[in-house]
C-alpha cells in the first residue's frame, strides 16, 4: 500500500505504508542513531514530531518492552528506509510493524531517507503530512501546524514515589516534563527516593516535601512556552535546593535565571554527539534529542558559566551556576552514549546534595 510524505514546501516522497493506518501532520526531524529505536520512539521529547532515521535499516532486533523509555510512544510517526520484517534477537517480543499498529502510530518506509535528510539539513526542520491519499494534503494546513503545550500531555497527572535501591540516602523531587525512565533508574540506584511530580506542581508543594535535591527532566517543545513552569523554578531559586536539569530541564532552569534560548536549524538528535568539558578539555560521546539551545551570550557571567559545548557547532551543552548549588546539561547522561562517559554527572548531583561540590 502506498503512503506519502508531503513537506510544507510541496516536496512529495512516495513510499510504502507500515504501522497504523492513520494520517498525521507533524514536525519532521531526523536522528542519526544507528540503534535504540525503541528508546527513540518512546521518548516523550518527540511529542508532535515524525522521526526520520538516517540509518537505513530499523527493526532488526524487534521490540523489547523492557527497553521502553516511556509508557507511550512519543513520536507522531516513524520514517525509515527499510523496515526489518523478520527480527532476530532472543529478547524480541514483537515486530516494529506490529508495535506501531498497536500504538496507533503510522510508519512510512521505502523512501530516500538520505535525500530527505539533506533537505532538512539545508532548509531546516519543517512540517510534513503523512497520508495514504495525496489529495488530502493541504499545504497551508501543513505549514501552519504548531506543537502546542506538549508538556501538558506527556507529564504525569499525579505524584508517584520510586523507592531507592538499597538504603535510602536522599530524597529527590523530580519535575516530569516528559521524563525518560532511565533518569529515575540512575537516581534510585544511587540511593535516592524519587517523588515524580506533575509539571505544574507549585513551589509550595516542593517546599512541603523538603527534598534534599530537585531534578528537572527532559521534555518536548519550545521551552519558552512553559511560562508557569519557569516561574515556579524562579520562585524556588531562593531556596538553594541542590538542582540538576537535563535537556528541557536545562533550558527551563536557564530561562528562570533570565538567559535566552533559540531554535536550532535542524536540532541535535542521535547517539554520538561530541561534547567538550570546558574545564578539562575532555570529550564526551553523548545521546541528544533537542531542537532548542541556550545561547551562550545570554548567560550572565556573574550568575553562571558555560560548562559544556557541542564540538560540532559550538552551541551550549551545559551550565554550572556560581552562587547556588545548581547544574544542568543539554545532553542525556542517562542514555549511555559513551556508553557510560557522562553518568558521573549524577554523582555530581549527589555531591551537591552532600554539600561537597564547590
Amino acid at each position: 500500500m502506498k503512503r506519502y510524505l508531503v513537506l510544507e514546501n510541496g516536496k512529495v516522497f512516495e513510499g510504502e505504508a507500515f504501522g497504523a493506518q492513520k494520517e498525521v501532520i507533524a514536525e519532521i526531524v531526523f536522528t542519526t542513531a544507528m540503534t535504540g529505536y525503541i528508546e527513540t520512539l518512546t521518548d516523550q521529547s518527540y511529542k508532535g514530531q515524525a522521526v526520520l532515521q538516517t540509518f537505513p535499516l530499523m527493526g532488526n532486533y524487534g521490540i523489547i518492552s523492557q527497553d521502553r523509555e516511556g509508557e507511550r510512544v512519543g513520536a507522531s510517526a516513524y520514517i525509515v528506509n527499510e523496515e526489518c520484517e523478520q527480527p532476530s534477537n532472543f529478547r524480541c517480543e514483537t515486530t516494529l510493524d506490529s508495535f506501531l499498529k498497536n500504538e496507533g502510530i503510522p510508519g512510512l518506509k521505502g523512501i530516500d531517507t538520505r535525500a530527505l535528510t539533506k533537505i532538512l539539513r539545508d532548509k531546516g526542520t519543517m512540517n510534513g503530512m503523512i497520508t495514504d491519499d495525496i489529495k488530502n494534503a493541504d499545504i497551508e494546513k501543513i505549514r501552519s501546524y504548531r506543537i502546542v503545550k506538549p508538556v501538558d500531555e506527556v507529564s504525569v497527572k499525579e505524584e508517584t514515589v520510586y523507592e531507592a535501591e538499597g538504603e535510602k540516602l536522599y530524597r529527590v523531587a523530580l519535575f516530569d516534563y516528559g521524563i525518560k525512565k532511565n533518569i529515575i533508574r540512575c537516581l534510585t540506584k544511587s540511593g535516592c527516593e524519587v517523588t515524580l511530580l506533575p509539571h505544574d506542581t507549585p513551589a509550595s508543594r516542593v517546599r512541603e516535601l523538603a527534598p534534599d535535591g530537585l531534578f528537572l527532566s527532559n521534555g518536548p517543545g519550545d521551552p519558552t512556552d512553559n511560562v508557569s513552569e519557569i516561574e515556579t523554578l524562579r520562585d524556588l531559586m531562593n531556596d538553594s535546593i541542590p538542582t540538576m536539569g537535563i535537556c528541557l530541564g536545562h533550558q527551563l532552569l536557564a530561562l528562570a535565571h533570565g538567559f535566552k534560548t533559540i531554535k536550532l536549524k535542524y536540532g541535535h538528535r542521535g547517539a554520538n554527539h561530541p561534547v567538550k568539558d570546558t574545564d578539562t578539555g575532555k570529550i564526551y560521546i553523548t545521546s541528544q534529542n533537542h531542537g532548542y539551545a541556550v545561547t551562550d551570550d545570554s548567560i550572565d557571567p556573574s550568575v553562571a558559566r558555560s560548562w559544556f559545548v557541542n564540538v560540532n557547532d559550538m552551541t551550549n551543552e551545559g551550565i554550572e551556576y556560581i552562587n547556588e548549588p545548581s547544574l544542568s546539561v543539554q545532553f542525556h547522561p542517562e542514555a549511555s552514549g559513551g556508553p557510560k562517559d557522562s553518568e558521573e554527572l549524577f554523582d555530581m548531583f549527589i555531591d551537591l546534595m552532600n554539600g561537597r561540590r564547590s
